[in-house]
């Protein structure tokens, strides 16, 4: 009933395998997560950066996002630093890059909409369409979502009016339906003055085409312009 090859070896060997799979995609993505705030301090556009120096045949930087999510790669590498606490140093280190990646996604947000409110000449709430929940593209998976996080923790705030645009599901999670709305992608931008982009999903594609004047754009995909 297998079709692939069967590989043989020991049960903690072929553990250690799966853990080394899964680590091994986290500690690439924080390289392209911390790049991604380095050029935001460094004023430089990161995607054209990393389309650029993946011209070398021998660097594959992989894509920035909001942080990492999904049950395997932002888990799997605990274990192995729980295991060897003072030799998994650069694992350790990745896990916490990653970590912290929604904090300063948040912080973004968080200035983009106390600068709204300053050049406002009411003290109404802002408001802010979130665009993706899902831990990826074009699933509906929201486990360990940095996504869902994010959302959370700003919606709370007094400051904004959340609306949610995640094409993949039919209502919200339970710690989000009475602090968010969810909508269509045609409804949140035309209420939103701040559009965050959280997943790149298929059904944002077209998004640059569709955002005007009005909207300032936090892309933590890059898929806006």
């Amino acid at each position: 009933f297998v079709q692939g090859e069967c590989v043989i070896t020991n049960a903690r060997t072929a553990e250690m395998c799966k853990l080394t799979e899964n680590s091994f995609r986290d500690v690439n993505i924080a390289f392209a997560n911390e790049l991604s705030i380095i050029c935001d301090k460094l004023d430089i556009n990161v995607w054209e950066l990393i389309k650029l120096a993946n011209r070398h045949p021998r660097v594959n930087i992989l894509q920035p996002g909001p942080g990492v999510g999904g049950h395997c790669i932002a888990v799997d590498p605990w274990f192995i630093v729980a295991s060897a606490p003072d030799e998994a140093r650069l694992i350790s280190t990745a896990r916490q890059v990653n970590d912290h990646k929604p904090e300063w996604v948040i912080g973004k947000v968080k200035s983009a909409v106390a600068e709204r409110q300053r050049q406002s000449a009411s003290a109404g709430k802002v408001a802010v369409a979130f665009l993706g929940l899902s831990f990826k593209a074009d699933i509906d998976d929201l486990r360990e979502s940095p996504s869902v996080e994010i959302v959370r923790r700003l919606s709370d705030s007094e400051l904004l009016d959340s609306y949610v645009v995640e094409p993949h599901i039919k209502q919200l999670p339970e710690l989000l339906i009475n602090i968010s709305k969810l909508c269509s992608l045609e409804e949140a931008l035309e209420v939103a003055s701040i559009v965050v982009i959280l997943v790149d999903h298929k059904a944002f594609g077209q998004l640059a085409n569709k955002l005007t004047i009005k909207h300032e754009v936090i892309d933590t995909r890059g898929i806006a312009s």
